[in-house]
Order: C-alpha cells, then sequence, then structure tokens
C-alpha cells in the first residue's frame, strides 16, 4: 500500500554570476576595502549555484541541503543587489518540469531577466528533492516515519509558497508547472502524503481506534481534494506526470476512507454497537473491493482486504449467532471526525541549518531600517497631499451647495428642473437608488453576526478546554504538572479581545452611517423618481426672466466653471502623486558604502523634496486660487440674490434643491460607506476563521496532551499499593498434602467420550488445514502421543454459536483434534468421493454401529497427506 508520489526536478542553464555582480561592485564599492571579499562572495556564490542547479542531485538530505544554502543566499542577495532588467541583468533559463518537449506541448522552457524567477526555480527543486527524499524513506521504523513526515510537509510547504508569489515574483505568465494551479495541487499532495504518514505512525504506536480513524480520515479528505483539483484542472491532466498521479490519489482516497471505517468499526464494536461495526467493515470491504478492480497496478491492498474480511467475518458471525443487532445503512451512521496533525511548512528564510551570508558586511540591518523609515515617510507625504487636495475639494462642494449652485443658475425659469439636478439624479438611479443601499444596510447585521459568532466560537473553544484542565488541576494537583491553559491562552485571548474591540467599532460606525441615511433618506427617495413625479415634487417659482442673460449671471457661471477646472486638475494631480516611484535601496547602499553611516532623515527629506517639492508647489497654488473663486462666487451669489424676485415660494424652492444636491453626495458617501463596511466585515471573516483554525488547532493538541497524560496518572495510580503490607497465616502458605491414591494419568489428545446430558457448547470455528485419519483402528484407544504430533491446544476463547450438526451414526458433538475439518464439502459445495486408500495403507475407518459412539479418532501420522480439500 505504501505507495507515495514525488515530483522531478527542474533543470536550468549555466548562468555567469560573477561577471556582471563584479562589475556592480566595482562601480558601487571603489572606495571600500571590503572590495575584493565582496568578489570573492560573488565566485563563492557562483560554485553554490553550479553545485545546486548545475549537475544531478542525489536523493540524499546532503544534496537538499546544498539546495536550501542556496535559495537562503538568493533571499539574503535580493535586497543588496539591484537586479532588474534596466539595471543589473541577469537571465536565468529553466526548463518545464514535466513537459517532455512534445510538439503539442506548453512551454518547454522560460528565460526571464528576473531573480524571483530563480528563487521560485530553486524553491520548486527544493520541495521536489523533499518530496523524493520522503519517498525513500523507510517507513517500518519511527525515524523514517518522522523524516518522511518532516520532509513530506516542507514540500507542501514550498508548494503553497510558491502558489501565492510565483505571479507577482515573474509579472508574467509562468510555465505550467510551477503556475499557481499546479503548485496549489503539488502542495495539497503533499500534504495528504504527511497525514498519511502520520496515521502509519499512530496505527504503529497502536493509538486508540479514534484517533487513528481520523488521523485516516483527514489523510482520504486531503486524497479527495488533491484528486478533484487534478481532474478538474484542464491543464493538469494533460503532463503524463499527472495522468500517472491520478490513479494512485484516487486510490489513495478509498484506501484511508477504508482504514477509518475499519478503525471506527472497532470503536463501534468496544461500545457495543455491533450493527455499526458491520456497516463499518462493509463499506471499507467495498473500498478496497474497487481499489483492487481498478488501481490494483498501481497499489496493493491484499493485506488491508484480508484484515477487513476477517474482521467482518467474525462480526457477522457473532451478530447472527449472539447479537441480533440491525445493521444500519452507510448514509445513516455519525460521521467520522478529522484530525490534521500536519501543516505545510512555513517558507521562512534561513531554511538551512548552516547558511552563512556571504554578502553579510555588504548591507548591515541599518540599510533595511533606513527603507523601512523612508517608506513611511514616503506615505505620510503623498497622503498629506492627497488629503490637502480632496479636504479642499469638499470644502468647494460644500459651499457651492449651501448656495444651490449651479442649479439656482439653471432654474431661472421657475418650473423646470435644473440641468445639474436632473444629472445627479440619474447618477443616483444608475447606481442602484434606494434599493441598493438598503441592500447593503441590510447584509450588514448579518455579516456581523457571522463574525461574531466565529468570535464566540472560537473563545468558547478555549473556555471548554480551560475548564477541563482547570478541573483535572484540582483533582490531581501536583500530579497534573502540564502549563495551565490559562496562561497558554493569554495571546489567544489578547487577540479575541482585539477583534471584539475591532467589531465593537464597526458597530458604532455602522450607527452613524444609519443615522445619517435616515436624516437624507426622503431626498434621495425623491431623486429616486421619475422625471414628470420630480418635477412635481419641486415648489415652482417665477422669478424675473430677464436675469438669464445679465452680467451677474454670466459671471457666477464663468467662477463656477474655473472651480470645476480646478477640481478636476486636482484629479489628475492625485494620480501623478500615487504613481510616482523611486528605489532609495540604492542611494542608502551608496551612502553606507561613500561614509560608512547613513543619515536616513537627511537623504529621506532631500529625495522626497525632489520627488514631490513640484506637485506640493502645485497643490498650494491650487487652495490659493479657489480661495479666491469662492470668494468671488459668494460676492456674485449675494448680487444674483438681490436681483431675484424675493418671495416665499422662490425661498422654498431654492431649499429644496439644496436639499436634493446634499442628498446626493450624502448618497455617494454613504453607498461608499457601507460598501467598505462590507469589504471590511468580508475580509475580517477571513480573518477570523484562521483564528478559529488556531484555536482549534491548539485545542485539539491540548487535549491529546490531556488524554496522553491522564493515561499516564491512571497508569501510575492502578500501580501503586491499595493497601500497607500484612502477615499471611501460615496455614494458607504452606501446600496441603497430596491425597491418597494414585496420580491420574495425562491428560490425552483427544477427550474421552462421555454421552452429553445436554447439547454441547458451540465450538469455535476450525483455522487449521484438516488433515487425513489415520489408518488405526477404530476401536483402538491411543496409546501415547506420537512424537511428531503437536501438543493439544485449547480452542480459541470467542463468543459461542449454536451446535454444529451431527453426522448420521453420530450420537452428539465430540471434541475433534486440531486442524481436522469435517465441514469442508460443504464450503466447497463439492459432492462426496469414496476413500481411496493409498497403497500400504489401511483404510479409512467406517461408521459405527447405531447407537454406539466412537471410541475417539486416531492419531495422524506424520506421512498422512490431507484428503479434504485446503482452506
Amino acid at each position: 500500500m505504501a505507495t507515495f508520489i514525488s515530483v522531478p526536478l527542474k533543470k536550468s542553464s549555466e548562468v555567469d554570476l560573477v561577471k556582471p555582480l563584479s562589475k556592480f561592485i566595482n562601480v558601487a564599492y571603489q572606495a571600500s576595502d571590503e572590495q575584493g571579499e565582496y568578489i570573492r562572495a560573488v565566485e563563492e556564490l557562483n560554485k553554490l549555484r553550479k553545485s545546486a542547479v548545475g549537475r544531478p542531485l542525489d536523493k540524499h538530505e546532503s544534496s537538499l541541503e546544498v539546495l536550501l544554502r542556496y535559495y537562503d543566499q538568493l533571499c539574503a542577495v535580493e535586497p543588496k543587489f539591484p537586479f532588474s532588467e534596466n539595471q543589473l541583468c541577469l537571465t536565468f533559463t529553466w526548463k518545464d518540469a514535466f513537459d517532455k518537449g512534445s510538439l503539442f506541448g506548453g512551454s518547454v522552457k522560460l528565460a526571464l531577466a528576473s531573480l524571483g524567477y530563480e528563487k521560485t526555480c530553486v524553491l520548486f527543486n527544493v520541495a521536489a528533492l523533499a518530496s523524493q527524499i520522503a519517498s525513500e524513506q523507510n517507513l517500518d521504523n519511527d525515524e523514517g516515519l518522522k523524516t518522511a513526515a518532516k520532509y513530506y510537509q516542507l514540500a507542501s510547504g514550498a508548494f503553497g509558497h510558491i502558489k501565492d508569489t510565483v505571479l507577482s515574483a515573474l509579472n508574467r505568465e509562468p510555465t505550467m508547472d510551477i503556475s499557481p494551479e499546479t503548485m496549489g495541487t503539488l502542495s495539497t499532495i503533499m500534504l495528504a502524503q504527511a497525514q498519511e504518514v502520520i496515521f502509519l505512525k499512530a496505527a504503529s504506536d497502536k493509538m486508540k481506534d479514534a484517533v487513528i480513524a481520523k488521523l485516516a480520515n483527514q489523510a482520504a479528505d486531503f486524497y479527495g481534494d488533491a484528486f478533484k483539483q487534478c481532474q478538474y484542472k484542464d491543464n493538469l491532466p494533460k503532463y503524463f506526470y499527472f495522468q500517472e498521479v491520478l490513479p494512485v490519489l484516487a486510490a489513495k482516497h478509498c484506501i484511508m476512507q477504508a482504514n477509518a471505517e475499519l478503525h471506527q468499526s472497532a470503536l463501534a464494536k468496544q461500545k457495543k454497537r455491533f450493527g455499526e461495526e458491520i456497516a463499518r467493515l462493509q463499506h471499507a470491504a467495498e473500498l478496497v473491493k474497487t481499489v483492487a478492480s481498478r488501481y490494483d497496478e498501481y497499489v496493493s491492498v491484499k493485506d488491508l482486504s484480508d484484515r477487513i474480511n476477517r474482521a467482518l467475518t467474525a462480526a457477522k458471525k457473532d451478530n447472527d449467532f449472539i447479537y441480533n443487532d440491525r445493521v444500519p445503512e452507510i448514509k445513516d451512521l455519525e460521521h467520522i471526525g478529522k484530525a490534521a496533525l500536519v501543516k505545510a511548512s512555513p517558507i521562512t528564510t534561513p531554511l538551512s541549518q548552516k547558511f552563512s551570508d556571504l554578502f553579510e558586511k555588504m548591507v548591515p540591518m541599518a540599510v533595511q531600517q533606513a527603507m523601512t523609515i523612508y517608506n513611511q515617510r514616503k506615505s505620510d507625504f503623498v497622503n498629506r497631499l492627497v488629503g490637502t487636495m480632496r479636504e479642499a475639494t469638499n470644502l468647494c462642494n460644500g459651499v457651492l451647495a449651501s448656495l444651490n449652485l449651479p442649479a439656482a443658475l439653471e432654474d431661472l425659469s421657475g418650473d423646470s428642473i435644473p440641468q445639474s439636478i436632473a444629472e445627479k439624479a440619474r447618477s443616483i438611479v444608475q447606481q442602484g437608488g434606494l434599493q441598493s443601499i438598503e441592500q447593503l444596510i441590510k447584509d450588514l447585521p448579518e455579516l456581523l453576526t457571522r463574525n461574531r459568532e466565529i468570535l464566540d466560537e472560537s473563545l468558547k473553544m478555549l473556555d471548554e478546554e480551560e475548564t477541563t484542565d482547570n478541573d483535572l488541576r484540582a483533582k490531581f494537583n501536583q500530579r497534573w504538572n502540564r502549563t495551565p491553559s490559562g496562561d497558554l491562552y493569554k495571546p489567544l485571548r489578547a487577540e479575541g479581545a482585539n477583534f471584539r474591540s475591532i467589531l465593537d467599532k464597526a458597530v458604532q460606525a455602522d450607527q452613524v452611517v444609519k443615522e445619517r441615511y435616515n436624516t437624507h433618506c426622503e431626498m434621495i427617495a425623491l431623486l429616486c423618481k421619475p422625471e414628470n413625479e420630480l418635477s412635481a415634487a419641486i415648489p415652482s417659482a417665477n422669478p424675473t426672466k430677464t436675469l438669464q442673460g445679465s452680467e451677474v449671471v454670466n459671471m457666477l457661471r464663468s467662477q463656477i466653471t474655473k472651480l470645476d477646472e480646478i477640481k478636476k486638475e486636482r484629479e489628475t494631480l492625485e494620480g501623478e502623486v500615487k504613481a510616482v516611484t523611486f528605489d532609495m535601496s540604492v542611494s542608502f547602499l551608496t551612502a553606507l558604502a561613500r561614509d560608512g553611516a547613513i543619515n536616513e532623515e537627511q537623504l529621506s527629506s532631500t529625495q522626497l523634496e525632489q520627488l514631490y517639492g513640484a506637485y506640493n508647489q502645485r497643490v498650494q497654488a491650487s487652495l490659493r486660487t479657489q480661495e479666491e473663486l469662492l470668494g468671488q462666487v459668494q460676492t456674485s451669489h449675494q448680487e444674483f440674490s438681490n436681483l431675484k424676485q424675493s418671495n416665499a415660494e422662490s425661498n422654498q424652492r431654492e431649499e429644496v434643491l439644496k436639499k436634493l444636491a446634499s442628498a446626493h453626495d450624502s448618497y455617494v458617501e454613504i453607498s461608499n460607506n457601507l460598501r467598505e463596511g462590507t469589504k471590511f466585515y468580508n475580509d475580517l471573516t477571513e480573518i477570523l476563521l484562521k483564528f478559529q483554525n488556531k484555536c482549534s488547532d491548539i485545542v485539539f493538541a491540548r487535549k491529546t496532551e490531556r488524554d496522553e497524560l491522564l493515561k499516564e496518572l491512571q497508569q501510575s495510580i492502578a500501580r501503586e499499593p491499595s493497601a500497607p503490607s500484612f502477615n499471611v497465616p501460615a496455614y494458607q502458605s504452606t501446600p496441603a498434602p497430596p491425597a491418597a491414591g494414585p496420580t491420574p494419568a495425562p491428560r490425552s489428545v483427544f477427550a474421552e467420550q462421555q454421552p452429553p446430558a445436554k447439547p454441547p457448547a458451540r465450538p469455535p470455528p476450525p483455522t487449521f488445514t484438516p488433515h487425513a485419519a489415520s489408518s488405526t483402528p477404530a476401536n483402538a484407544a491411543p496409546a501415547s502421543t506420537p512424537p511428531n504430533n503437536p501438543p493439544p491446544m485449547a480452542p480459541p476463547t470467542q463468543a459461542q454459536g449454536p451446535p454444529y450438526p451431527s453426522y448420521q451414526g453420530y450420537p452428539g458433538y465430540y471434541q475433534m483434534p486440531m486442524g481436522y475439518n469435517p465441514y469442508a464439502y460443504g464450503q466447497y459445495n463439492m459432492p462426496y468421493m469414496s476413500y481411496q486408500a493409498t497403497p500400504g495403507q489401511a483404510g479409512y475407518p467406517g461408521a459405527p454401529p447405531a447407537g454406539q459412539p466412537y471410541p475417539g479418532y486416531p492419531q495422524h501420522p506424520p506421512q498422512q497427506q490431507p484428503y479434504y480439500p485446503q482452506q
């Protein structure tokens, strides 16, 4: 059954690292005393690459160590040299690990000037070689099992890391062997194999059936996921590698399920659920039968099948003869739990324990710290500029809305909808109107409740386990010598309290948004109505139509147009500010090489002033222009208001138009806030699920530890004497004299025949190969046991069934010698054949006369061949 999957290595073309890196060092570190040391380090790096990827690697840990060292060195070198196409250009070429170069295959190889591509391919080889080493381990001992589990988890973590980082590392479409789909599938396969190894170790250690069943069920789940990923990915099955892997995954899925059912059936037997035991064994037998019929050439299940069939036969017999328990349907049984004791190993450098940075002196921690501070300064600078522009735009919109501009200029007729109001109404309708906001508001409580439930359930698991731990500590006192759960869970509880605080603040923010919505709900609803209803809802007025061509109106329109141009210019300016990029690492490295120290504040301030000084000046000029225009608009609007006819209808109409303009701005802001809230809750759900998994994992580990400690305590308590020693009376310790009379003869191999007074007890089913009868006469009792015959053996202890039927001429059941099977012909449905005596041997004794018992079966001569068919 131990068929495990490994992954082939990628192959790379030779790359000369010495020339380009040495040239960069000569230019960047001209005055550095370590220049020669850096060049020698480059030569060592080049040798390390040749050892890691330039030759075939053995399936040994020493070869994996070379790969790990090279990967660690790449990670350490990446921030120290400006690897890019326009600075330090190194092209790495790697072949597809699975594609053998067929006409209809995908990309056979890919060449990129990217160190991230080199890291990805090396990490792929780390995972592939780890899988090969794990597959070569001897799983019959603990050391081999531990090593295999370790390297399968390393392979899973490496493939998973590539899946998450390959697209960002390459910035283009990768070859299929390192695509996210392939990496995700291989990561799952490796995790499944690690879980299977843990199952094998648990079975080898004879752990509880409940634990082994959960481990096997989790392994089956992992194999099922891997099989689905292989099956439903369009590009994977085209590889011959995955065509070979698919049947193995399917077989392993069934085998692990069968193992889970087998061990769960043992648990059911312990709980005296005999019907459930049979149902699970039958299901397990069907699973291994499927594997044997479909995937026999890939995986052998003979041993497992025999084990299941033996258990099923015994269970059926006991149930038929004794318990008569109803056998339920498999679908009606309780689902077997799952226990994932393996995780993909996180890829955090350094991976090698023997790693030493060849360029350690080149870039000390000061550069990384300087880069962190610089990035923070840059972010603050950009946010300040953008925030200033947005604040100015909001101020402008607020002033114009309070003056009912530009709607007041468009409303000189007094009875039509202003163009700006009509556009705002159409914009709201296109965005979904009230219905979209109400749906978002309706969804928020559900999202909040879901997050609260996840958090509460996570903390509840911790509470329950901590309560159990406290109870056991109070019960066993000093004997309960493990770390208290309360101390162990402090970081998790602090994290949970932080999540609860975040949810409480989110609830307050939701309430503010809802109150604002309720304030503007009526006007937003009015904007959502058809144009005729909207026009009817706005009060009409009859201002002087001569204002349409007045100088004041033209002046206001000109000023508002200029304000609109300023707002559009700010939007363009904001995009330009955010798009500015600059790599300060080269400046810091140059400063370090030149000065021996980094004045981060001076360098950062100088560089930020060069990058954003011109943008800052444009922003300030925009603010001054807007301030002047707003002053002019207010003055012109005052003159415009004086010229308009002053009456109640006109004032009422203007107030409604102001509210409509404000309602549109509020709608946009409320919609954005609600969408941000929905995204916040959804993102928080993923974080809380990870927190829940973390709590679940630690609680399961604590429960396993608790069970082991309880088992040890129970055994130690059982071994303790319950009372002090005491003296035994002399007559009890002195053996009694033997009774007078002849010494009884030793018990014969065959029991002496006695007429039964009642039906005899059921014997166990024969399990030994039957032998032919001896030619000794039937009426001759055996005088002594032949030296070649084995000593008599007691029948195995097990549940008794109904008595076996007696043969004609036999007055009842008589104990038969071990290995004799009187029912062999019945089992094989063969006709009775008369006995043919072998020349030189006596014939088989005939039946005794009616009413007379057989005096006993004769001994078998050692040379006699069996007559009945073997079972």
